[in-house]
């Protein structure tokens, strides 16, 4: 499997407005690159690049949705690592030959689809393979 590079890192935050305020001044961001919903995922995203990198913060939409349970368990921080490759089930299948875990199967994003690797297998990372080949803008 190659890697083409860190897509994104991912932090799960309760407050999504608050976190923006904490983050941008850090960033050096008057606000986000790109913000959205991911309805099927439940999250709330505000995305900043930096060089080719996606930072993102995450606010669940719904409290039983994957970053509220997070934030639940682990408290707000990161919650994942993303790696661009070239083919996200081609990945998933050289990785599952090796025995390592997936959470369900490749699903769909935008024109591109994603997995997640569980973090047990990952020293309690939860990594995600994404064949997104858009490039960021960075603003």
């Amino acid at each position: 499997m190659k890697i083409n590079r860190i897509d994104h890192i991912s932090v799960a935050v309760r407050d999504l407005a608050q976190a923006r305020r904490t983050w941008e001044a850090v960033l050096g961001k008057s606000g986000p690159d790109e913000e959205y919903i991911d309805e099927p995922e439940k999250i709330r995203v505000a995305r900043y690049w930096l060089g080719e990198v996606g930072f993102e913060l995450m606010e669940s939409t719904s409290p039983d949705g994957d970053v509220a349970r997070f934030i639940e368990k682990n408290g707000e921080g990161v919650m994942l690592v993303s790696f661009n490759v070239d083919s996200t089930r081609q990945s998933m299948g050289e990785l599952g030959e090796q025995g390592y875990p997936f959470i369900g199967r490749a699903r769909p994003f935008r024109d591109c689809e994603f997995a997640f690797i569980h973090p047990k297998k990952m020293n309690g990372v939860l990594l995600e393979l994404i064949d997104d080949k858009d490039q960021p803008v960075s603003g």
